[in-house]
């Protein structure tokens, strides 16, 4: 037992002097003692675990990369929505935004605001339990996220534990960041993987994204990740300020961003905002703009949320950056709804972190307003640094053999002729059975935020269309039928075809509201798909509803009225829907019958753990009754839902007057 004890406590010294040198190494880029001590150390860890493998822990420096492969990244509800922010593109819009915070909460005063550099990369949530790495989630569509702890534990600027014998440290707590690569570490990266006649990576924010979801940890911990932290949430302790949260996090262990700024008033602000546009290139890392957030946590929670960003944030964004290339053609796509859109093929060229090949041209418009010519050099720039497009043509290097653009009669895919209507600036294919709309619809539907059909990507529906497996996305359930012939097609094989022909069955069980945004309706994005689903609760119900009667449901306006009778009202699609309902999907809320809208337009905060519903599963129950959920409590809540380990949004809500009720009451609120 003795020797026991001491070889833990060996264990233990051995761990913390391997943190303390990852620390100054990783986080504050200094070295405390040379490769050669510290290998021998980590050795020295390693044997020692190696013979006693009872005393190996996971917050181990030894456990961050894992042996085994990640089969799959089970989705994760974020316990508080990562929300988007709201982009700003002038000096006016900050001065406004600023006007508009003081407004809301009926101040005068200078606010003081937190300026931190926006950097370009994957964000990410991670959670500590009891000082310990326990979770690690992407951001998702910011209420649901893909679980990556795995990946995330070989990024060795994130501690695997903290502790702190100083400040007091919550047992349960998130901390959200952003990983990236450093340019320079991207370049030589990128040479590495062409020298091995990889492919290559367009640039260091898809790299970041992209590594995050390999399947082997070992790969990832080759690949040279970073992060920056910058929030930190916890419901066992309440915090006051930002900033401060910036510097306790930074305490604790964390790598968080030297640059930001506590900024006493928005004219300070704008001077960060100033000095970061002109300095960004001499940074190590790609950033895109400035993250503004209100530095008082307790004005944040008065200020609230609106349905996809935070009121008390905002994103100024930079100007684009701009060069110039040549036009080497111009082709013209073909989309799921028919519209023919002109993209520019270009001489590839570096910008803005990326190798620009290939720009949007918008419309045929956009075009002849610009005089856009095949041969041309052209100014091109990123549109809010994320999608290039051509600004304008540079005349004076035009050699007057250009020709002027045609716009096309005929669908380029399937040669029928085009229709220009007048009231519109895109032109459009109408047949119906045109394979490149064929392709996007199946896409569409096939896709994660629709029917999620894991293993049904581009390039094989490209080849199912082309040997006529696929004519439309009903055909999808029809290829267990045609199994063997799948099988005998090139990289596919027995146990691939298996795994597809899985996927799709599992679809079947996907939601109505999933399957209304699979059906690719005009303007009907997933969230409208939400609304339209639980407000009439049934296919049939929607088919028979009227344009005045579609435009009562909340935030649903003409267009989408007109387009959602406009669908249901082409005998077509009604015989898809048919042909689906019989393949088993889910063309209505089962429960409908018996669930009123007793919540319609209530607010509701979840906190803590409940015994009879995941949250999800509580978000669902309410948002089925016309109710919704928001993540912090503010003066517009109307029940706080507080279950076990309830934490300082109970507080918050009771010194707001807020209605707190149990799991007991909330299922009596919602009726059964």
């Amino acid at each position: 037992m003795k020797k026991i004890d001491e070889i833990t406590k060996k264990i233990s010294d051995l761990k913390s002097k391997i943190r303390e040198y990852d620390y100054h190494y990783y986080v504050l880029s200094k070295s405390k003692i040379s490769d050669f001590k510290y290998d021998k150390i980590y050795k020295k860890l390693i044997d020692l675990e190696n013979n006693y493998p009872q005393l190996i822990t996971p917050d181990s420096p030894t456990q961050r990369v894992g042996s085994d492969l990640t089969k799959n990244f089970p989705s994760i509800e974020h316990n508080t929505p990562m929300l988007s922010l709201s982009n700003s593109y002038e000096e006016n819009d900050l001065l406004e935004f600023d006007k508009r915070i003081k407004n809301m909460l009926g101040i005068d005063e200078d606010i003081e605001y937190v300026a931190e550099l926006k950097i370009d990369g994957a964000s990410i949530s991670i959670i500590y339990k009891n000082g310990i790495l326990n979770k690690a989630t992407t951001r998702g569509d910011g209420f649901v996220g893909e679980e990556v702890t795995t990946n995330i534990k070989t990024i060795r600027s994130i501690p695997l534990s903290v502790s702190s014998s100083e400040i007091e440290i919550p047992n349960q707590f998130e901390v959200r960041g952003e990983v990236f690569m450093e340019v320079g570490q991207f370049r030589k990266f990128n040479e590495l993987r062409e020298k091995e006649g990889l492919k290559t990576f367009a640039n260091p924010r898809n790299s970041s994204a992209g590594t995050l979801k390999l399947q082997d940890p070992k790969a990832v911990a080759s690949r040279p990740l970073d992060i920056f932290v910058y929030y930190l949430l916890s419901e066992e302790k309440s915090f006051t300020h930002h900033y401060y949260n910036l510097e306790f996090l930074r305490k604790i262990g964390f790598k968080t961003n030297n640059n930001a700024k506590l900024c006493s008033g928005i004219n300070e602000v704008i001077d960060y905002c100033r000095h970061w546009d002109t300095k960004r290139s001499e940074l190590p890392y790609e950033i895109d703009g400035v993250v503004v957030k209100v530095n008082n946590i307790n004005y944040q929670t008065e200020l609230g949320n609106i349905a996809k960003s935070p009121r008390w944030a905002i994103a100024f964004k930079f100007a684009a950056q701009r060069t110039k290339t040549s036009l080497t053609n111009i082709i013209w796509q073909v989309g799921r709804t028919g519209a023919v859109t002109p993209v520019a093929e270009l001489e590839p060229v570096f910008l803005a972190g990326s190798t620009i090949s290939r720009a949007t041209l918008h419309n045929r418009d956009e075009i002849q307003r610009k005089d856009i010519r095949i041969g041309d050099t052209v100014f091109i720039e990123k549109g809010g640094d994320v999608i290039p497009k051509i600004i304008e043509v540079d005349f004076s290097k035009r050699n007057g053999q250009t020709e002027k653009t045609a716009i096309p009669e005929k669908c380029p895919e399937c040669g029928e002729k085009l229709i220009f209507p007048e009231d519109e600036v895109a032109i459009y294919c109408i047949n119906p059975i045109c394979p490149a709309q064929i392709k996007g619809q199946i896409e569409h539907f096939s896709s994660r935020g629709a029917m999620d059909i894991e293993g049904l990507g581009k390039s094989l529906i490209d080849q199912f269309v082309d040997l006529k497996f696929l004519e439309s996305y009903v055909d999808i359930y029809k290829l267990k039928e045609k199994r063997e012939k799948l099988i005998s097609i090139e990289r596919l094989g027995e146990k691939s075809v298996d795994n597809l022909l899985e996927a799709i069955e599992e679809s079947k069980q996907k939601p109505f509201e999933k399957v209304m945004f699979a059906l690719g309706i005009r303007y009907v994005g997933a969230g409208v798909a939400k609304k339209i689903s639980y407000e009439f609760k049934s296919i049939d119900k929607i088919i028979k509803a009227g344009k005045e009667e579609i435009e009562n449901v909340n935030e649903i306006g003409p267009s989408i009225a007109t387009s959602l009778v406009e669908f249901f009202s082409d005998k077509k699609n009604i015989d898809i829907i048919n042909k689906l309902m019989g393949a088993g999907l889910n063309f209505h809320i089962s429960e409908g019958k018996d669930v009123d809208q007793s919540l319609r337009e209530k607010t509701f905060v979840l906190t803590g753990s409940l015994n009879n519903f995941t949250r999800e599963e509580a978000k669902a129950e309410i948002e089925k009754r016309g109710g919704r959920v928001v993540g912090s409590v503010s003066k517009k809540t109307d029940y706080v839902l507080g279950g076990e380990n309830a934490g300082s949004k109970l507080e918050k809500a009771k010194q707001l007057n807020i209605s707190v009720i149990n799991e007991n009451e909330f299922i009596s609120l919602l009726g059964n």
